[in-house]
């Protein structure tokens, strides 16, 4: 009888070997034959990160530049889009290699300051973001039930503090915001069947071009869906799930790569559907009315009905993940835990709902103008955020076999090129 291969089968058989961080060389876990349940399981982190990023800032930018710039604006989304995964791929390895959180990992091998600085940047673009998505949650529950968009803004605002205040506060967020994106999901290839836009347009699109004019919507288009901060998060909920060495290939194909297109798919939806209805009028997306009658030519209070629900849905669940990621980063940073349920994350979480309330009563003059210039300033504390990101995926003595590859590095700097180039222009923007 012939005797098997000696050396094939002792390679077939060789476990893999990983790195740790103290340098020595030791068997990765076996890979995990998981049913079609335990796929399921392992969905959440990016989600999150999906539905921070897909919120009314993100909405309303999407709307102004279809109806401003028609199709040619699709191009920003799709690019931001594969920018995100790489950005969120590096995260999700870190929250696996990481023996401690992600901020307090930087405290520890970069220095105390560049973490405590980590954590109050991110705080910052949190603050922003929430200004958003308190006029966009007072905006889309007013067109759905009437009555003052303050006063919904409130009731919103109040809502989420309620649900932030359960004990399993991260448990609850994550399975909250995969129902959401699901259902916006629904409503938005619902209003693209509507609206019925120009696909051979929308595929032009896809085109790199720079519209005169339309530079701080560019940059607005940026800081919404190629959100670094919102990156950064993910090695929180990676933690926070407990995710392993043997998860990670799993992770990537039914949570990183999915998470992370589903909103630039909404997003770039919402541009070819606001092109193909407010584009054929010439009418800008700059007004309540305006936001509210994108879809009423094609389908009347049908039309308006979905986009407020999108509105609502995208505020309601961007507000969740906002207040608290920015709570828990912050509280992580100054070494008050890592945890969203922890005392001090509790409180900073409720600090970023009140100022989004507080800016929002405060200026209701131009509340679309208000969301638009909210989303662009935070592309200005994203080159750090997505240095770091670079900077410890690289260093093997935390990452080990986990470490960036070249082809990840070479995406990694696009990236990082590409948000430094939007934080410069928009600084000489403003400045000029």
């Amino acid at each position: 009888m012939r005797e098997p291969n000696k050396t094939a089968t002792a390679v077939k058989d060789q476990p893999v070997q990983t790195v740790t961080p103290d340098g020595a060389s030791h068997p990765a876990p076996p890979a995990k034959r998981r049913t079609f349940l335990g796929y399921l399981a392992l969905m959440g982190p990016a989600f999150v990160v999906g539905a921070w990023q897909f919120g009314p800032g993100n909405l309303t930018t999407a709307v102004q530049a279809g109806s401003r710039y028609d199709y040619t604006l699709v191009w920003v989304i799709a690019v931001s889009t594969i920018l995100m995964i790489f950005f969120t791929d590096m995260s999700v390895r870190l929250g696996i290699a990481t023996p401690t959180s992600l901020i307090t990992s930087i405290k520890d091998h970069l220095g105390k300051w560049v973490g405590v600085l980590a954590g109050f940047g991110v705080f910052g673009i949190t603050l922003m973001f929430s200004v958003g998505n308190a006029v966009g949650s007072g905006l889309g529950l007013s067109l759905v039930f009437g009555g003052s968009p303050v006063l919904w803004t409130v009731v919103c605002t109040a809502a989420v503090g309620f649900v932030l205040a359960f004990r399993n506060v991260y448990g609850i967020v994550e399975k909250a915001l995969l129902a959401i994106v699901v259902l916006m999901g629904i409503a938005f290839i619902a209003s693209t069947v509507v609206a019925q836009p120009d696909w051979y347009r929308s595929m032009e699109g896809m085109v790199p071009t720079l519209p005169p004019g339309s530079e701080i919507l560019i940059v607005a288009l940026v800081g919404t869906n190629f959100s670094i901060n919102a990156a950064f998060y993910t090695s929180y909920g990676i933690k926070e799930n407990r995710r392993t060495r043997a998860d990670y290939r799993d992770i990537t194909l039914v949570d990183t790569i999915p998470g992370i297109v589903a909103p630039g798919i909404m997003t770039a939806l919402v541009i070819m559907v606001s092109a193909a209805v407010l584009g054929q009028t010439g009418g800008e997306a700059t007004s309540i009315g305006a936001l509210a009658s994108i879809f009423a030519p094609l389908a009347g209070p049908v039309g308006s009905m979905l986009f407020a629900l999108g509105l609502s849905g995208a505020a309601f669940s961007s507000m969740i993940a906002n207040a608290t990621a920015g709570g828990t980063m912050l509280s992580d940073a100054l070494g008050r835990g890592a945890k969203a349920g922890s005392p001090t994350a509790r409180i900073f979480t409720g600090v970023i709902l009140a100022f989004g309330l507080v800016i929002t009563i405060s200026f209701q003059a131009s509340p679309v103008g208000l969301i638009v210039i909210a989303q662009s300033l935070t592309v200005l504390i994203a080159p750090l955020l997505g240095v770091l990101l670079f900077v410890m995926s690289n260093k093997a003595a935390v990452m080990g076999g986990l470490r960036n590859k070249w082809w990840q590095n070479l995406f990694a700097t696009i990236g990082l090129i590409a948000i430094i180039a939007s934080s410069l222009r928009l600084i000489t923007t403003l400045l000029g």
